[in-house]
């Protein structure tokens, strides 16, 4: 069964940035997409941003403009850059892995943007 590590969260202030990483512990040729999502205390997980086995990509329109996501096959890895963070950005990222029979869900990262 695949899995997913995510890492790069923190703690930072508004306006600021960070990246997050997801790897995975097989090949990410041939899936149908990777994804983050994110689910602040109180609220239901909610989609941030999928990129496609093409190399399509999708975000929720809160993120747009400041959060890009990328692959690197060689790697295995997905990436997420977020820049001009907000405090309503604060929530656990969670990276998904989306394949023929598997799904496979990270442990999550803590992104914390202080005001």
């Amino acid at each position: 069964q695949v899995q997913v590590v995510e890492s790069g969260g923190g703690l930072v202030q508004a306006g600021g940035s960070l990246r997050l990483s997801c790897a995975a512990s097989r090949s990410i040729f041939s899936i149908n997409y990777m994804g983050w999502y994110r689910q602040a205390p109180g609220k239901q997980r909610e989609l941030v941003a999928i990129i496609t086995d093409g190399g399509g990509t999708n975000y929720a329109d809160s993120v747009k403009g400041r959060f890009t996501i990328s692959r690197d096959n060689a790697k295995n890895t997905i990436y997420l850059q977020m820049n001009n963070l907000q405090p309503e950005d604060t929530a656990v990222y969670y990276c998904n892995l989306n394949a023929l029979f598997q799904n496979a869900w990270g442990q999550g990262t803590q992104v914390t943007v202080s005001a």
